[in-house]
């Protein structure tokens, strides 16, 4: 067994007293490859680009926003004694499901504002959302977050996962479950998922809907491996409860919708 094992440097370049981290570069990344696919779709159904852009300019940096201040509620017992640790996001602690709060509740507010469809920018933004969610896995990874419970090296090299992976895995004397892996391939595999179900005669949100589901019974399994969960109570996960109430929400509102006979996409596809 490796003993002297170094881990990745999260920081990937400094410019004087700037500190450029690899968190910050990968959430970057998946942000913008999300919205270049976002804008892509947006335009074969006859919708600007700038439309994306300028919902993108608002919604990233509100998600980002809510997603620390959701993360920070849930850690106030250590942040209420670090306050100047609560703007430091490139050392870790986004909430997906506060990004997901802010994202939602803008995209609804602009949607109203430029009057159209949320439900039909939300269909549109749903692969793009869960592809820069598997891109952003990554950063945890970096960080050494988001992982599991300990495990063997023995273990990891039967996963046949590249040295570097196992090696970052390496934390403090122990190595630890990849649950970031986990969480990226399922998100990879939901992104499929999505791209094929556009082909599909779905009804307007049913793709986000979709997304909803898959990615929150992904993150509901995970989420119990996991041993920096934020906690509801000593022994419940805040995420696993969130997840569970993503789910029941969103089959309930297929069905409601399809009920009340939501208007098919028809030719937009």
């Amino acid at each position: 067994m490796k003993e002297a094992i170094q881990p990745i440097d999260p920081i990937a370049f400094q410019l004087g007293p700037l500190q450029v981290h690899w968190y910050g570069i990968i959430i970057g990344i998946g942000a913008l490859l999300g919205l270049y696919l976002a804008m892509r779709e947006g335009e074969r159904r006859g919708l600007h680009k700038d439309i994306f852009i300028d919902l993108a300019l608002f919604a990233i940096p509100i998600a980002i926003i809510c997603a620390r201040t959701y993360y920070v509620i849930f850690q106030w017992e250590y942040y209420s004694e670090n306050l100047s640790e609560i703007p430091k996001i490139w050392h870790g602690g986004l909430a997906i499901h506060g990004g997901l709060i802010g994202a939602v509740a803008t995209g609804i507010v602009y949607a109203k504002v430029k009057k159209l469809s949320f439900w039909q920018l939300a269909d549109i933004a749903a692969p793009s959302i869960i592809l820069g969610q598997a891109i952003g896995r990554w950063g945890n990874f970096i960080n050494q977050e988001a992982h599991g419970g300990p495990v063997s090296r023995e273990f990891l090299e039967n996963l046949h996962l590249p040295e570097f992976i196992i090696n970052q895995m390496y934390i403090n004397g122990q190595y630890y479950h990849p649950t970031f892996l986990y969480e990226s391939i399922w998100n990879l595999a939901g992104f499929v998922i999505l791209i094929l179900l556009r082909r599909f005669n779905l009804r307007r949100g049913e793709l986000f809907l979709s997304y909803v589901i898959w990615y929150s019974i992904g993150r509901f399994f995970i989420e119990g491996m996991r041993t920096d969960s934020l906690m509801l109570t000593e022994t419940v996960k805040m995420a696993q409860v969130i997840s569970i109430l993503l789910i029941l929400s969103a089959i309930a509102l297929i069905i409601y919708r399809r009920l009340k006979k939501v208007e098919r996409y028809l030719d937009e596809y």
